[in-house]
């Protein structure tokens, strides 16, 4: 579907001698955030630079169908900048993301000022796109069905040099009646082995030391060209890369979760000692009504196959609450597969209609009221789970990444932060005397504190303190000495690394 559809917008046909900055704006899962690094490589490959604080020329919304308020947060975000462009019109505002393959004209009827919409399958056009609707002074929209180009063919403009995003599929096979992402994204195709692996090489080649492999569900990867021990084979190849210390991967289903899987885990030394496993519900009867097609046996036999094999695993998961239908015994039932579980942590959600999907039309829609006391029981009792799993990290060793992310409080506590090999984040000092890392390194130190969400480690001294500079901590400089316009330290002839990008998974603190 593509369509063209007049805008009130004002002339800004006139060239400008100076270079069009950009901004993108990002909703919703992992995958919106590599898709916005795509429309990022997309735009400065056309010869846009990012906005530094100043006023952006382009803005992109790249928009969730999934979370709850999607649509109220895409207009809001719309409303305050319609005095802004009106202000400025040469500015121009794009939509793309799975909210504009929902709705489509309604974004251009609620939102005139709107000059670019595009869909999902279609994240190549976005270019285009703005230099049709500068040209013709016309909205521009532009809907595809199905795929146009795998996105990860595009330009990639990545947030970070340590570590990366890698598509392994795009789409998804299942049909969860609380889920709009199967009509979205349309059905799994999966990319090549070959593809994959190249591309993990050239990130690392590029100082990346960490890659988490991505998909909608990564562990039916390869059902497209019928292999059914593909993702298997692909972790254990990542074993195979000089220089790639950490390897991860979202999101699994547990229907499709074999031991192939879990063997691949244990025995592939850079794969990381972390799994997120969606459990949804440890209803039987609300697992079968959502058409999770696993009961909540199978799902804790999982996790102690994984135990079994990987003893310091950190597993996390996504639950739902308040889904049509579910009773009091229901919730219990999920709360009793939650104190089970032992998760080192949760992605918590209240149950919310998604028109499109077969489960806003189920009966039996709950009161807010309800929806909302039951949340509360459910995250207190993960929030003390997490905070005992969290105490038996106290006196442990652990290797960190080093991240450009610091806590809140790190002015106050003169931390640093980064995560550990199981993914649990951890800020840490630096022991008067000794040296600091760069994002990229790696510090090696003993944790000294623990919370629900976060661990401590304040080194008694620099014999607690161990630092390994790394090539992406290099890259890092080399990354900064570039921004800054300046030679980076011993750069010599070493080719500057493209930005590489892992965003930060947000926690409740």
């Amino acid at each position: 579907m593509s369509l063209t559809i007049p805008s009130p917008s004002a002339d800004s046909t006139q060239p400008s001698l100076e270079p069009r900055t950009y901004q993108v704006r990002t909703f919703g899962c992992q995958m919106n955030v590599h898709d916005s690094e795509r429309m990022a490589g997309l735009l400065e490959d056309a010869g846009y630079v990012p906005a530094e604080g100043e006023l952006a020329d382009v803005v992109v919304f790249n928009t969730c169908a999934v979370r709850e308020n999607a649509d109220n947060k895409l207009y809001g975000n719309l409303g305050q900048l319609r005095q802004v462009k009106a202000a400025n019109p040469g500015m121009q505002i794009a939509v793309g993301g799975c909210l504009a393959q929902k709705d489509r004209e309604t974004i251009v009827r609620k939102a005139p000022w709107v000059d670019a919409v595009f869909g999902t399958h279609n994240v190549g056009a976005l270019p285009a796109l703005l230099n049709r609707a500068r040209h013709n002074n016309e909205a521009q929209l532009e809907i595809l069905e199905s795929l146009d180009v795998f996105p990860s063919t595009l330009p990639t403009k990545r947030d970070s040099v340590y570590s990366g995003w890698v598509s392994i599929s795009v789409g998804c096979n299942n049909t969860c009646t609380f889920c709009i992402v199967p009509s979205l994204r349309g059905k799994e195709k999966d990319r090549r082995p070959g593809e994959i692996l190249a591309e993990i090489q050239a990130l690392v080649d590029d100082g990346a030391v960490e890659v988490t492999l991505l998909g909608q569900n990564v562990n039916s990867y390869g059902v497209e060209f019928g292999d059914r021990l593909a993702f298997s084979k692909l972790l254990r190849a990542c074993g195979g890369i000089e220089g790639l210390e950490r390897v991860r991967f979202t999101s699994p289903h547990p229907a499709a979760f074999t031991d192939d899987v879990i063997d691949a885990m244990a025995e592939t030394a850079n794969v990381m000692p972390q799994l997120h496993m969606p459990l949804q519900s440890g209803s039987d009867k609300v697992l079968k009504d959502m058409r999770r097609s696993y009961r909540s046996s199978k799902f804790l036999g999982i996790l102690d196959k994984v135990r079994e094999r990987i003893p310091n695993a950190a597993i996390t998961t996504d639950i739902i609450v308040g889904f049509p239908g579910e009773t009091e015994e229901d919730f219990q039932a999920t709360l009793d597969v939650v104190e089970q579980s032992r998760f080192a942590s949760a992605f918590t959600f209240q149950y919310s209609k998604r028109p499109g999907t077969p489960a806003a039309d189920l009966p039996e829609q709950l009161p807010k009221a309800v929806v909302q006391e039951r949340y509360e029981r459910l995250t207190a009792l993960q929030d003390r789970i997490a905070a005992e799993e969290n105490a038996k990290q106290l006196g442990r060793s652990v290797e960190i990444l080093v991240t450009a992310q610091s806590g809140r409080k790190s002015e106050e506590t003169h931390r640093l932060s980064g995560r550990s090999k199981d993914q649990r984040l951890v800020h840490f000092s630096v022991p008067e005397g000794s040296e600091a890392p760069r994002p990229g390194d790696f510090v090696t130190v003993t944790i000294t504190e623990a919370a629900a969400f976060h661990l401590v480690a304040d080194p008694a001294g620099p014999t607690d303190y161990v630092l390994r500079r790394s090539r992406a901590g290099d890259a890092w400089d080399r990354a900064q000495a570039d921004s800054c316009g300046v030679p980076a330290p011993g750069a010599g002839s070493v080719k500057t690394g493209v930005s590489l990008g892992m965003p930060a998974i947000p926690v409740r603190r």
